[in-house]
């Protein structure tokens, strides 16, 4: 009898396994990253995924230029850059302060920028009008050991549009 239980526990072996597997945390986006290219500097950007506040892309600039989108599903993105002074921010509808940080970066060192959003700056609606928001966004310059471990909870993505 001992024979015919052995297909049956292979069975449940396997899906134990599978669903253990399945339950492992990602691998921290650092160690899924691409070293930094020699002599430049490391821009992370990441946003927590919180859908009843926002599901808006926010634009992100590097000295005015488009660098990125702060995707809403709590991903991350980086780009290098050459080692200088920098200003990094996010387009939104609203302006208010914390959309604009200064960031001085060296050769090998990484930056680590948090996207928050506000969804309630501007809205409205009514009986005769659909109910609409306008998003706000704010860029935050973290301290890097709370950016690192903040950012190994957040999947590596591309940064696009």
């Amino acid at each position: 009898m001992p024979r015919s239980r052995r297909p049956w526990q292979r069975g449940v072996a396997a899906v134990l396994l599978l669903g253990t597997a399945a339950c492992a945390a990602p691998a921290p986006v650092a160690t899924v990253a691409a070293p930094i290219s020699p002599g430049a500097a490391r821009i992370w950007i990441y946003r927590n995924f919180e859908p009843s506040v926002s599901l808006g892309l926010a634009p992100i600039t590097l000295n005015g230029a488009v660098l990125g989108y702060s995707q809403p599903d709590g991903s991350a993105f980086y780009r290098d850059v050459a080692p200088g002074s920098y200003t990094i921010a996010v387009q939104s509808y609203g302006q208010d302060t914390n959309q604009m940080q200064r960031l001085d970066l060296r050769p090998g060192q990484q930056a680590y920028v948090k996207v928050a959003a506000l969804g309630s700056w501007a809205s409205g609606g009514g009986d005769e009008n659909p109910g609409w928001s306008r998003d706000t966004f704010y860029v935050y310059v973290m301290p890097p050991q709370v950016g690192q471990a903040e950012l190994a909870r957040h999947p590596l993505a591309s940064g696009g549009g």
